[in-house]
């Protein structure tokens, strides 16, 4: 039956992208665990507990269960918006955007065990914050309100710009795996690999449909391949790893403080993490053509809020959804939410296996990076078959610079500079995708439309 709610959309065209397998098609069991493990390798969800474990000093151990935690909770979390909330094709992952105010949370709470139980507390209550604008409707409403085609096309259009620079300068260019010489290499070879196979897959449409849906995995280990040949593959702390270890436990290894300076910084984390993940949202929606709908986005910001509750149950730091996945859904054609289960089964299943955890982190940072970079083009051009069927006219085109300008900026600022400003500009200018996308929204409101 179809509801008041699913007939109110917001206004998002696109194109027909020409999927192979729509959402609610059924995938069968052994390829949609295959095309699971193909979203999660290209997922760098190990990245961030690696980043926090490192920024406020965790020993070895404590980093092992985090990564753990993380695991379980991206898995539990992609089940639970993939399944149960928002129902679309979306992966969930943890969010580099908290990372800023969990290291001043812990550090102003006196660091150790305390320090991160007052992040956990901070993050529960939030969470909480979360459910309760989805219920309400109220976040729906300021969608509708403040982002139009213009708005949500120039948003996904700065998710694959942001993401951009951070492909090709942290993981090209900066990857600590190698020299510079072999990353570019390498991140050259496996991007070219997938192309490769992409274009086979469209000249042999019927019988050569499997190079396009498994072209990622195949770029991922011909990638790998490539840098053991190099003598830049190192499988060492897979061998070391053990097979099956148990996450940790709450109230067990770890308990919840609650700091209300703590709780208001982490509330504007989320509100930050709900204007990022819309991008998500809008860039996963075009791809497979199925404009949102108010119950989506309410189902979206409940799921959000759920998904977010478990990280903070878990011990772990906040999820969110991953623009990722609309790149490689828009790759391989393949949109069916089992693929989705798979994808939260493989993370349960790593988050339980530290072996398993220890083989995905030991693909060489730029080999992710040439395939990373090709997703974020994709998912920029994305944003631009959304605006297309619109007028541009000079009020659009500052919309759509404005933003852009900014992005690039934002992701480019020196660090020292950031860190001198003022806590709260810190927060809203240490997320370019959150900055760009009030920018265009404001635009949008205040410049006059022509006559």
């Amino acid at each position: 039956m179809i509801t008041q709610a699913d007939k109110q959309e917001i206004p998002v065209k696109s194109e027909t992208q020409h999927l192979t397998v729509l959402p609610d098609e059924k995938v069968s069991v052994s390829k949609s665990i295959l095309l699971g493990i193909q979203h999660v390798l290209a997922m760098d969800v190990y990245v961030v507990p690696f980043l926090v474990a490192m920024l406020i000093g965790l020993q070895s151990d404590q980093s092992s269960a985090l990564i753990q935690s993380t695991f379980i909770a991206a898995g539990l979390a992609t089940i639970v918006q993939t399944y149960f909330c928002m129902k679309l094709p979306i992966a969930q992952g943890p969010s580099y955007v908290p990372l800023g105010a969990i290291v001043s949370i812990y550090a102003a709470s006196g660091g150790g065990q305390l320090g991160w139980n007052s992040v956990l507390g901070a993050s529960l209550i939030g969470a909480v914050l979360v459910i309760i604008l989805g219920f309400t409707g109220i976040f729906n409403k300021i969608v509708k309100s403040f982002i139009p085609p213009i708005v949500g096309g120039t948003i996904i259009f700065i998710v694959g710009l942001s993401l951009l620079p951070v492909a090709i300068r942290d993981n090209i260019y900066g990857a600590a795996d190698a020299s510079m010489n072999q990353n570019v290499l390498l991140a050259l070879i496996s991007g070219a690999v997938l192309i490769v196979f992409v274009i086979l897959g469209s000249l042999i449409p019927r019988k050569g449909s499997i190079f396009r849906i498994m072209s990622v995995m195949i770029a991922l280990v011909v990638g790998c391949i490539v840098a053991d040949f190099m003598g830049v593959l190192d499988f060492s702390a897979v061998s070391k790893a053990k097979w099956f270890s148990m996450p940790q436990i709450p109230f067990a290894d770890f308990g919840f403080s609650f700091n209300f300076s703590a709780i208001i910084t982490m509330i504007i984390i989320y509100l930050v993490l709900l204007a990022e993940t819309t991008g998500t949202w809008f860039a996963v929606s075009n791809v497979i053509d199925k404009p949102l709908t108010e119950k989506n986005i309410n189902r979206g910001v409940i799921g959000e809020g759920i998904s977010c509750l478990i990280a903070s149950v878990l011990g772990s730091t906040p999820v969110t959804g991953y623009s990722t996945n609309a790149g490689i859904i828009s790759i391989t054609g393949i949109a069916s939410r089992r693929v989705f289960l798979a994808v939260g089964g493989w993370f349960v299943l790593f988050g339980c296996s530290g072996k398993l955890a220890a083989l995905i982190s030991s693909i060489p940072t730029a080999v992710i990076g040439g395939v990373f970079t090709i997703v974020c083009g994709i998912i920029a051009i994305n944003g631009i078959q959304v605006m297309k069927n619109e007028k541009i006219g000079e009020k659009e085109m500052y919309v759509i610079a404005i933003p852009m300008i900014l992005t690039l900026a934002l992701v480019l600022i020196p660090k020292d500079f950031l860190y001198s400003l003022p806590t709260f500009v810190q927060y809203l200018l240490g997320s370019p995708l959150l900055a760009a996308s009030l920018a265009a929204i404001v635009l949008n409101k205040l410049l006059p439309r022509a006559k």
